[in-house]
């Protein structure tokens, strides 16, 4: 099998759930922080949001400078969830036909993120794509889903049922 078909179906269920948390963003919670070295709520979510849009561009690009000529690239940042899952949605779209129709090869070849020219790491887009893209996204996530539980946002169920959705810590048990 074609590596690029196993990295399909993780893609799938994995931006289908993050979807699912994106949807239940309090537009009036943007601003929260669970503390004061904590990012925001709407910092949280907008990170979460343009993963997709990095892995697409690991598609057609080489390496991505973060900072080129010392100033910081400016990322899309959503203001509220309509925006933010439009950015989530153009750049899982991209993602996903970036992975369809890489080849073995392709996924092999050296991807860099670069910062101000200088590299921060070099590895093969497949590594890239499960430990930078996708290992970070599910780790975000469930910050986010932390966020939503202080504040008694439902908490969505993404291997299964949640508490919030049907499952309570009796039955678990």
């Amino acid at each position: 099998m074609p590596m690029n078909q196993a990295f399909l179906a993780e893609f799938d269920q994995e931006f289908a759930n993050t979807r699912k948390v994106l949807e239940r963003v309090p537009d009036d919670k943007w601003d929260w922080k669970p503390h004061s070295k904590s990012g925001t709520m709407g910092w949280l979510a907008n990170h979460v949001a343009m993963m997709p849009g990095w892995a697409g561009s690991m598609f057609v690009t080489d390496s991505f400078d973060v900072a080129p000529g010392g100033k910081q690239v400016e990322f899309p940042n959503a203001k509220n969830r309509k925006e933010l899952l439009a950015i989530f949605d153009e750049g899982a779209k991209q993602a996903r036909a970036g992975i369809a129709n890489a080849s073995d090869e392709q996924l092999m070849k050296t991807w860099s993120l670069l910062q101000n020219g200088q590299p921060i790491f070099a590895m093969p887009r497949a590594a890239v794509l499960r430990g930078m893209i996708m290992n970070h996204l599910i780790h975000h996530r469930a910050q986010l889903t932390i966020y939503y539980r202080l504040n008694d946002v439902p908490v969505p169920g993404l291997y299964g049922p949640s508490a919030d959705e049907g499952q309570t810590q009796a039955a678990a048990k």
